[in-house]
């Protein structure tokens, strides 16, 4: 598999590209399989679908690698916090995680009620080709906790800040919580059949440094650690968003995974001389320069005179697909960078 290939650092016949939320609404055929379902969590509970809108990306634009189609929060969720998606508004969980009292809420062993993500994963697998990738995922720790605090998405974090600072014992032991479920998760869709597995830590620029690394990093850092020490042949993705301040902070961790994202407000020559020595990195064109034909292609040409033809790099957006980008650019953009990188 040229994604896998890649994520070792092996030679490709061209910089492998697959794209964050590559099968979304910008797609008709998404939105087809989405108006047969009551909510966004039927969907991702639907194994038939699920893995329909999972394999559409590839059908459709011809990606090296498919992503499992789930959502970070089915982890708090099967926790025991009851999660509704609310339209043009996102998820909200009807009970938080604040005081020690609502720890009671949190029921281990989470990762034994998601039959629906590896029955998907199974399913997917079974109608891949064998050449393309399953990469499987979770969110991470930090991530995670900040929608069981806040209830919902934030921009100000106040509620998880505020515990940070003032009960820090009680975040960590959410942390923790969340950490042993991950492993177990992230270990049960390897058996079930994903290739990779990726790491989501979307709200990772809303820390500091110091408290994004104790807090943060670490705990993703021990994620891969288990999984590694269990799974060494398994590529490992961490994608931490909004971390450029402090990036060559990285490279005094310790190193348990493989690939390192980067978001788009990074710039890549920098990722590049700070961490592209350690990591594969991937990443990480604008988003919004899709809308454009050519201001996609500067933005491609751009990344390619950085990365180059060689090994070391994985193609990506710097974040996900946007529900209104022009299908027929994003179809011509996986040509391109196939066209552009071939070796």
């Amino acid at each position: 598999m040229i994604f896998i290939d890649a994520c070792n650092r092996k030679e490709t016949p061209y910089t492998p590209i697959w794209l964050m939320r590559q099968a979304g609404r910008y797609l008709s055929e998404y939105r087809e399989v989405r108006a047969k379902v009551g909510n966004f969590l039927d969907l991702c509970k639907n194994v038939e679908l699920a893995t329909e809108v999972t394999l559409q990306p590839i059908d459709i634009l011809d990606c090296d690698a498919a992503i499992l189609f789930s959502d970070i929060l089915v982890i708090p969720l099967e926790m025991g916090l009851e999660l509704d998606f609310i339209k043009n508004e996102g998820p909200k969980f009807q009970q938080y995680i604040r005081n020690n009292d609502d720890l009671k809420l949190l029921q281990p062993m989470a990762h034994k009620r998601l039959d629906y993500v590896y029955d998907t994963i199974s399913l997917t697998r079974s109608k891949l080709n064998k050449e393309k990738a399953l990469i499987g995922f979770c969110g991470a720790p930090w991530t995670l906790a900040t929608y069981m605090i806040e209830g919902q998405g934030s921009k100000t974090y106040t509620n998880s800040k505020k515990m940070l600072h003032t009960n820090p014992k009680l975040l960590h032991s959410i942390l923790e919580r969340l950490s042993d479920e991950l492993k177990m998760y992230l270990e049960l869709q390897i058996k079930a059949g994903v290739n990779a597995v990726m790491i989501f830590d979307s709200w990772a620029g809303a820390l500091e440094k110091n408290s994004y690394f104790e807090f943060g990093f670490n705990y993703i850092n021990n994620i891969a650690k288990y999984i590694k020490s269990k799974y060494p042949h398994i590529p490992i993705i961490a994608f931490p968003k909004g971390v450029g301040g402090f990036l060559n902070a990285f490279n005094m961790i310790e190193k348990n995974f493989d690939v390192f994202g980067i978001d788009w407000g990074i710039d890549i020559q920098y990722a590049k001389h700070t961490l592209g020595e350690k990591f594969v990195l991937q990443g990480n064109l604008e988003p919004c320069r899709i809308y454009d034909f050519n201001a996609m292609e500067q933005g491609v040409d751009e990344i390619v005179k950085i990365m180059g033809k060689k090994s070391g790099h994985i193609f990506n957006l710097g974040h996900g697909m946007l529900p209104d980008l022009p299908r027929e650019n994003a179809i011509k953009l996986v040509q391109m960078i196939k066209n552009k990188t071939k070796r």
